[in-house]
């Protein structure tokens, strides 16, 4: 079993068993993909002042979110279609998340029904949908959600379009999806995945929406249908209040990056934003979340909890993160990656790791508790110390 040093080498990892198809659909960003270049520099906008002559023999790093104690200040952002990657990828993150007692927001475009997510770690999946064109269904995936026992529910609102990724357009990766001569080609250079969808009898299901095609569905008219019912342009500020009504547990936006549009989600009473750009997939010019989050932090101050995803991947990005006002990261793309290299394994190995690097930054700075992490260890690009 091959063991990665960082988060890094997962990627390098999952390109030697993806098929370019299947490996560019999690690594690619929108347009030229500068976006993925400024999620990633802009951590390097800031550095950490250590601390010395501290007592740090013992590190804590437990973070208390909606009511709920985690092991660690990390969880796993929604992915869709990872059971393309890996055979009940899904499950394998749900079970990550469990063991390292950390948050799981599960995709509604996920290959796993939410339900059965729920069983496998009822205490550590949250659960991600995109409001439709169909308000009964919108309602439905609520319900279900509830009814399912899960804690967090969170709206993703930074797609309202389909974005313009290119590497999918080259590659043949599109709706309607047609194995091609030349997909079928590349796909034979990686005999262990092709293996792996061919049992599993192809293009993995989309679960979640299952229930809203007429019976007997394939993988294919499923995933048409969720075509036809996202993005939807339409969904403004009055679907997010309707949402907030039927849900009364704690709910969360995802894609904010503009000071204003948060006030908003403080007045609607939602608990919680993740700052994103979406990993830098929407739209390419947009800034990365961590410039976008001290505005943010600044316009809603303690009415919401905050966290920060995209372009997190080393254990000082969430300590810089936490500098800031940040109390939970998030991460996909590294998750993907290691399931689909390693699978149960390589997504326990996620969590060792950044809980390794996270201890390792705290004890070298001199703060041996996560929440008490603050500016004071923060020096900007250009600031004076």
């Amino acid at each position: 079993m091959a063991t990665a040093i960082n988060l890094h080498d997962f990627r390098a990892m999952a390109q030697r068993r993806l098929p370019k198809i299947a490996f560019d659909f999690i690594d690619g960003g929108a347009d030229d993909e500068t976006g993925l270049v400024r999620n990633r520099n802009a951590f390097q906008d800031y550095q950490l002042v250590p601390r010395y002559l501290a007592d740090v023999t013992k590190i804590n790093q437990t973070t208390t979110l909606f009511g709920r104690e985690y092991a660690s200040p990390i969880g796993i952002s929604p992915t869709g279609m990872a059971g393309l990657f890996r055979t009940g990828a899904d499950a394998m993150l749900a079970a990550a998340a469990k063991k390292a007692n950390v948050p799981f927001l599960l995709s509604s475009a996920s290959n796993f029904r939410l339900e059965d997510a729920a069983k496998i770690a009822p205490d550590n999946v949250w659960f991600q949908m995109y409001a439709t064109s169909d308000e009964r269904i919108n309602h439905d995936l609520v319900a279900r959600a509830k009814n399912a026992g899960l804690g967090v529910l969170a709206i993703t609102v930074d797609v309202p379009v389909n974005s313009n990724r290119e590497r999918n357009k080259r590659n043949g990766f599109t709706r309607p999806f047609r194995m091609t001569p030349s997909i079928m080609l590349d796909a034979m250079t990686k005999p262990g995945w092709v293996l792996e969808y061919l049992k599993a009898g192809g293009m993995p299901m989309m679960s979640n929406w299952q229930p809203y095609a007429p019976d007997g569905a394939s993988a294919d008219e499923v995933a048409d249908l969720y075509g036809t019912l996202t993005p939807a342009p339409m969904t403004n500020w009055d679907t997010v209040s309707r949402i907030r009504d039927q849900w009364s547990g704690p709910l969360i936006i995802k894609g904010l990056l503009h000071a204003e549009d948060a006030l908003k989600a403080a007045e609607l009473g939602l608990n919680g934003i993740v700052v994103s750009n979406h990993g830098a997939r929407q739209l390419d010019v947009a800034p990365s979340s961590i410039t976008m989050f001290p505005a943010i932090r600044h316009a809603v101050g303690d009415k919401m909890t905050l966290m920060l995803d995209s372009g997190v991947r080393r254990g000082s990005d969430i300590v810089i993160a936490k500098c800031l006002g940040a109390q939970f990261c998030f991460f996909g793309r590294p998750t993907l990656y290691a399931v689909a290299a390693l699978g149960q394994e390589g997504a326990d190995q996620v969590f060792a790791i950044l809980r390794r690097e996270i201890n390792a930054v705290l004890t070298q700075i001199g703060c041996k508790n996560f929440d008490d992490l603050n500016e004071r260890f923060l020096l900007r690009a250009g600031q004076q110390p």
